[in-house]
């Protein structure tokens, strides 16, 4: 009797659980460029586990962790994943920043977490074969669920330094002409092996590129994908509703950035999918876990950067009064700094640097070395480059065609002054700085030494213009440690009023 009564409660308790399994939901939240903005990850961590009292619970990332403040540079993304590890996501795809210290590091990196990687155009040109698997499918609940990783093509062209060898040849490609195509197979295969539903972890973006690759293109030219996580222009995105291929609507989303909203997708038991957009600020619950990790991080980041290296009592600028990249269309007084810093590193006679560099604006007052890293965040070392007057006024020419508040390539100088025509999309009065400080004409044949950073000279700024130019000098130096040694042994600690404001070496007409 006994043992009847045992197998009926069994039955009992097996049929239970499958009724749970069937009537729970599945909630995917998601996030993507978060860029370094490691308190963020408390909070979505607890959000995640409070969601799992009730519901399945899936967390994933469409790129873009690794770099972005102090914390991704002074480690190369060391403590970034530090933090990875405790959170625990299912499944991420690769950013373009996340070639920033090239792809054996990422490997490293990613080696260290209990996380899948997807990505179906990355591919190495050695073997021909996938870096990471494009898809990859997990069993929740009654639920098979695939995910399909992309990443934008033109991060060739803004990390082109993580593709290419030591002798120039190019090892890895992201597919720009079969990005679509290779997106199109992998959904085909999670179908064929069974997958309820498709979801893409996307870092195109909805711009197009010179690639000619976005998001909306790839919901446009594709079908069997139910949903796109999409990244990589920190739009936000709640839900836009595009026809794929065959007519059907197909929703792509994005969060914003840094957390600023942490996205969540439920899927009903009966397949129906909703979502909605969790302000982080909205978010009360907290893992103490990631807690302790972010705080482990942030002592071990304090040693290094406390370090009080500068006064200045004025503010170092490169953003506007609406809070955006003033430094991408417009000289600085914090580029005028950076520039100087870089032809006084290498003695060369003009210094030309891409405004993207500079990300975050340090305060008047005592400047630290963690300050400096926030502003150069990068791990780009100096290089002088030999290079005729043409290409330099080509080169301002082509990358001021574009004035915005995201031209990332927009050239900040010191040495040099020119003015632009924004209506005529051209370039005048480019002069060069003579040794008695004055400015003379450009000679257009001259051959003239230029530092810039080894990132615009390996093809990954400036269109590529000063890719293949003699390199006179490489360097080991690190963007900001010249300018921390500009401001230290130069200037004596002291930024005064020689940095006040823009010196006026960029004129720009309207």
């Amino acid at each position: 009797m006994s043992r009847i009564i045992s197998l009926l409660l069994l039955l009992t308790l097996s049929v239970s659980t499958l009724m749970g399994q069937n009537s729970r939901s599945l909630v995917i939240l998601y996030e993507n460029d978060a860029h370094c903005a490691i308190d963020g990850y408390a909070k979505v961590a607890g959000l995640r586990d409070a969601i799992a009292d009730t519901a399945d619970v899936l967390l994933v990332s469409s790129g873009d962790f690794v770099q972005g403040s102090m914390a991704g540079a002074i480690s190369k993304g060391q403590y970034i994943v530090d933090i990875m590890k405790v959170v625990g996501y299912d499944f991420l795809t690769l950013g373009n920043h996340e070639f920033d210290y090239k792809l054996p590091r990422f490997m490293e990196l990613m080696s260290q977490l209990k996380t899948v990687a997807v990505s179906a155009n990355l591919i190495d040109l050695k073997t021909g074969k996938p870096v990471y698997a494009p898809y990859a499918i997990k069993k929740v609940g009654k639920w098979k669920v695939a995910f399909v990783g992309v990443t934008a093509p033109s991060t060739m062209n803004t990390e082109r330094f993580a593709f290419i060898s030591d002798d120039g040849s190019l090892i890895y490609s992201l597919e720009p002409e079969r990005t679509y195509d290779l997106v199109q197979k992998a959904a085909d295969q999670a179908r064929a092996e069974g997958a309820d539903f498709v979801f893409v972890l996307s870092h195109l973006g909805e711009d197009k590129t010179d690639e000619n690759v976005d998001s909306h293109g790839l919901v446009a030219e594709t079908s069997g994908i139910d949903l796109v996580f999409d990244a990589h222009t920190h739009s936000l995105r709640p839900a836009d509703t595009l026809l794929n291929l065959v007519g059907k609507p197909v929703v792509v989303t994005q969060t914003g950035s840094e957390f600023n909203n942490i996205g969540k997708c439920l899927i009903r038991p009966d397949g129906t999918i909703t979502l909605s957009m969790i302000p982080l600020a909205d978010v009360k619950e907290s893992s103490a876990a990631v807690v302790r990790a972010i705080e482990n991080v942030k002592q071990s980041m304090e040693k290094v950067t406390s370090r009080v290296v500068a006064k200045s009592d004025y503010v170092l600028r490169i953003l506007d009064d609406a809070d955006e990249y003033l430094v991408r269309y417009a000289e600085t007084n914090a580029a005028d700094l950076v520039t100087d810093a870089f032809r006084a590193a290498t003695g060369s006679e003009i210094a030309i640097t891409n405004g993207g560099g500079m990300r975050n604006q340090p305060k008047a007052g005592d400047i630290t070395y963690g300050d400096f890293i926030s502003l150069l965040p990068y791990d780009n070392l100096l290089q002088v480059v030999e290079v005729k007057g043409s290409t330099i006024v080509e080169l301002l020419r082509r990358n001021t065609a574009n004035m915005s508040y995201d031209n990332g390539n927009f050239p900040q100088v010191s040495g040099l002054r020119y003015t632009i025509h924004t209506g005529v999309h051209a370039i005048t009065d480019v002069e060069v700085m003579q040794p008695d400080g004055k400015y003379a004409p450009i000679d257009p044949e001259r051959l003239y030494s230029l530092t810039t950073i080894d990132y615009c000279v390996k093809g990954g700024g400036f269109y590529g213009i000063l890719q293949g130019s003699k390199v006179l000098r490489e360097t080991n130096i690190n963007y900001r440690d010249a300018v921390v040694d500009y401001v230290e042994n130069n200037l004596k600690g002291e930024i005064g009023i020689q940095y006040a404001k823009p010196q006026g070496r960029i004129t720009v007409v309207e």
